[in-house]
């Protein structure tokens, strides 16, 4: 059990370096195509990757024959596919008016998100929380909020994003448990896929040329932060809580703004330091309190 644990543990800080490192793969490709197309093929990628490989990787990791699709399973990774889509071109979208660095540590957020929305489950919330929530909430004003006050539009795109991550979390780790996550990972990837190609066809000029100018990202993209990366999600929340998930995972913010000022050259003004700082204090205090015994 203890393993079990400490796999999951693993396999999550990997999925937060390779999803932090994305973001500048997802930024770069919009260079040459808009954010619907983008996501729209890299997932698409994913989906067709990870296809043909699923029978060789079930039998690894679970040594038996998997059992055919059934109306669960899809209705499950459906679900999680419709929430991906939303959460994944809110980010999309977004990074089109903010920043690399911003956008990873507004994400990242949803570590405090998920366990203020299982209040709407019957899931009791402490002390905390509320002062993670606050100093995240404080963070987010220094790092996000402009001369006059103003905050760039990009930024309140990748919060809203961070509520559907939230719920996203929250619906990996419930049908997780009770599907074989490799199945449901191809299934959300398709759904988010067809998604968003139906609102590249509807919004944006799609070009062959464009398309390829942008092979390298949607490859890096489509790879390692889809194929891989959310994988490696699903597989590792089937043997953990989600609040727990979500604190690693959030270390993506981390690994963005490293990823950030590496290959972009971005960089944050005193301020916008002590945001992410008092942000990510939040993500670590909302869930390293102290418990009161039961």
């Amino acid at each position: 059990m203890r393993s079990q644990a400490l796999r999951a543990d693993l396999l999550m800080l990997l999925t937060a370096m390779i999803w932090g490192s994305s973001f500048v793969a997802q930024r770069l490709g919009m260079d040459s195509i808009g954010p619907f197309l983008y996501s729209g093929l890299r997932f698409s990628l994913a989906a067709l990757v990870l296809l043909p490989l699923l029978p060789l990787l079930e039998r690894r990791i679970t040594a038996v024959a998997m059992p055919a699709l059934n109306r669960h399973l899809l209705l499950g990774g459906g679900l999680m596919g419709l929430a991906l889509a939303l959460g994944i071109n809110l980010q999309q979208v977004g990074l089109l008016f903010t920043s690399v660095t911003n956008s990873g540590f507004i994400t990242g957020l949803y570590v405090i998100i998920v366990p203020l929305l299982g209040l709407f489950i019957g899931q009791k919330t402490g002390l905390g929380i509320w002062l993670g929530a606050s100093l995240a909430v404080i963070g987010m004003f220094l790092l996000s909020v402009g001369e006059g006050f103003q905050v760039a539009s990009g930024d309140w795109l990748q919060l809203a994003g961070a509520v559907v991550w939230g719920i996203h979390v929250l619906m990996v780790g419930i049908f997780a448990r009770r599907h074989d996550p490799l199945r449901l990972a191809v299934v959300q990837f398709v759904t988010c896929a067809v998604i968003s190609l139906i609102l590249a066809l509807l919004f944006e000029e799609i070009q062959l040329g464009a398309i390829v100018a942008a092979g390298p990202a949607i490859l890096y993209g489509g790879l390692f932060g889809v194929a891989v990366g959310f994988t490696l999600q699903v597989v590792a929340q089937k043997h953990a809580i989600a609040s727990h998930a979500a604190i690693i995972l959030s270390l993506e913010a981390v690994f963005a703004a490293i990823a950030g000022a590496w290959l972009l050259g971005e960089s944050l003004e005193t301020r916008g330091y002590v945001g992410c700082a008092l942000m990510f204090s939040g993500m670590l205090l909302a869930q390293l309190w102290p418990k009161k015994l039961p």
